[in-house]
Order: structure tokens, then sequence, then C-alpha cells
């Protein structure tokens, strides 16, 4: 049997007979679309457009200087993860004007995955407000920009008030490897709360 990536392959294989969804959530700029990227064996479908003066009244760049561009949509990726298994993950975009489109995305899906920046982690409330508002069960990943200030994981569960079931994990939105670990957080998370819920 070959491998379950198949980055060469436009379409999923015929064995494949279901599917799942996975939200990738976070506030603005904190590296979404990048991780849908690096995860996706396909290339990625993004609505990414140049931002302009007039976005700057509307979207904070304190803290991101170089961004340049806004997901105005969504992001999408595809993993094969068996013969007859495909993921599909949704990158949601996190301005508060695009909720509606939010909302709409979450449709169908197992769980999300919310991407925190420690410079702006009280950006991350309203994303994860949403989630619970819709309970979908989520792990959250701190996304290790370069600069970014470190701090021990008691203290951000503590700033993110987190339960003490939710993964809380790091990684490097731009890593594949890093990027797998966490969605595997989020995955296990998913197992384990459907386990419960069946007991």
């Amino acid at each position: 049997m070959g491998s379950a990536l198949v980055s060469d392959r436009l379409y999923v294989r015929e064995s494949v007979r279901h599917s799942v969804k996975i939200l990738i959530v976070g506030h603005f700029a904190v590296g979404k679309t990048t991780l849908v990227g690096a995860l996706s064996e396909i290339k990625p479908l993004r609505t990414e457009e140049q931002m302009t003066q007039v976005g700057e009244s509307v979207d904070d760049l304190t803290g991101v200087p170089g961004k340049t561009t806004t997901t105005v949509a969504m992001d999408f990726g595809r993993l094969t993860l068996s013969d007859d298994l495909v993921l599909y993950l949704f990158g949601a975009p996190g301005q508060d004007r695009f909720k509606a489109l939010w909302h709409d995305l979450a449709r169908g899906a197992l769980g999300a995955l919310v991407l925190a920046d420690t410079r702006r982690i009280e950006d991350s409330f309203d994303v994860m407000t949403l989630l619970e508002e819709r309970g979908l069960p989520y792990a959250v990943a701190i996304n290790e920009f370069d600069g970014a200030p470190m701090f021990p994981e008691e203290e951000l569960r503590e700033a993110l008030d987190l339960l003490p079931t939710t993964p809380l994990v790091t990684c490097d939105a731009r890593d594949p490897v890093s990027s797998t670990q966490a969605l595997i957080a989020l995955v296990e998370y998913l197992i384990e709360t459907k386990k419960r819920e069946s007991a």
C-alpha cells in the first residue's frame, strides 16, 4: 500500500468513502492561512486580497506590521488520512465582519483548532466564545511567532480561561510536522470527548 498522502493528485481516491471537516480558526493575522497551507496535500484554496487603506481603520495591524494581505472568505485544504478517509480543512477569517460566513463554515465540522498569538492573547476570546456558543469542541495551539514572548502553560491556560480538559499545545504554523502535531492533539481530544459522551 502506498502513502496516504497523494500530493500529486487533484482528486480524492476512488476508495474514499468518508470525509471529516475541521475548522482552523483564530483572530486576525494569527497564521490560519499558513497552517492550512502547511497541512494540505493539494494546493490550498486561498481567498486572500491585498489590504487597503480603508481596511486600516478596521483591521488592527498592531504587532503585525509586515502583513499586506488578508483572507476575505476562507482557506481550504485537504489531507488524505487513509484509503477511505479524507480530512477537509476550512480556515475561517478572523475579523468580526465575517462572522456570518464563519457560522456557515462551522456547519458539519467535528471540531476546531484555535490558533493564538501570545502578543495578542485577548484577541482569541471572541473566537472561543463563538465555538462555545455552537457547542463545537476545540483545542488551542499557540503559534510561536519569531520574537513573541513565551509563557508557562499554566499562565497561558489561565489567560485563555481554558477548561482543564481543553488541549493547549504550541506549534509553528509554517512547519508541516509541528502543524500536524497540533492537529493530532485536536483529533485525540475529539475522540476522547466522543468516548465520554457515549459512556
